[in-house]
């Protein structure tokens, strides 16, 4: 596995069009990132987390505009992608009728527009990723497998599972080591707030504002 520094993350988004999986840092922790629409690539980030085709990935894309011609968006979720895209923010979104969902995301879709070096991998990439934590999944996961928070926990990761990382892009030390906010947002409803993360309730509510707020419970 190939360890790259920022400065190289063309490099990985050559990997990433060549069908390899990459780990790209976040402030939450690395996560494993592959083509979306490769279905050998993301079949190869769901053996490597020993994870369920039942539990699907996150797609990214690279900015809000994308998300109008993939989803049926509702009012909310429009409030959503302008107040708080790109960020730390996902939002469960059903597909347009014509659009033909991802295999790996699943339908309705986990769907964010990150920020940061994850935000800019993906624009230079041209097209969604699909991605997971660097972390074997439950319910395979033991007391003691955590996601990888560093660079050097990630080749454990790869050394000690296999997992076929082509390469790691080197961020330092993730601090947050908490999981995305999640938000639902079913087409012509409210949106509801289904998991609180990186992203605080009351700046969802803020965003939410004009339309009443999410039903927080």
């Amino acid at each position: 596995m190939d360890i790259l520094t920022l400065d190289q993350l063309p490099d990985a988004a050559r990997l990433l069009g060549a069908g390899q999986v990459v780990a790209v840092p976040t402030p939450r922790w690395y996560m494993l990132c592959a083509r979306a629409a490769d279905p050998t690539a993301t079949s190869a980030v769901l053996r490597a987390k020993q994870r369920p085709r039942t539990k699907p990935l996150l797609l990214l894309l690279d900015n809000p505009a994308t998300a109008e011609t993939l989803f049926d968006l509702s009012a909310d979720a429009r409030l959503l992608t302008g107040g708080l895209w790109p960020g730390d923010l996902a939002l469960r979104l059903p597909w347009k009728p014509a659009v033909e969902p991802v295999a790996a995301v699943g339908s309705p879709a986990l769907v964010g527009c990150p920020d940061g070096i994850l935000g800019e991998l993906v624009a230079l990439v041209g097209e969604p990723l699909a991605a997971a934590v660097c972390s074997i999944s439950t319910p395979a996961a033991g007391d003691a497998d955590h996601p990888a928070l560093t660079t050097g926990q990630v080749v454990v990761f790869e050394r000690t599972t296999g997992a076929g990382i082509t390469a790691v892009v080197d961020g330092g030390i993730c601090p947050h080591g908490r999981h995305m906010t999640i938000v639902d947002c079913p087409a012509g409803a409210s949106a509801r707030l289904e998991r609180e993360g990186t992203v605080h309730s009351r700046a969802v509510e803020a965003a939410l504002a004009p339309a009443g707020g999410p039903h927080v419970g």
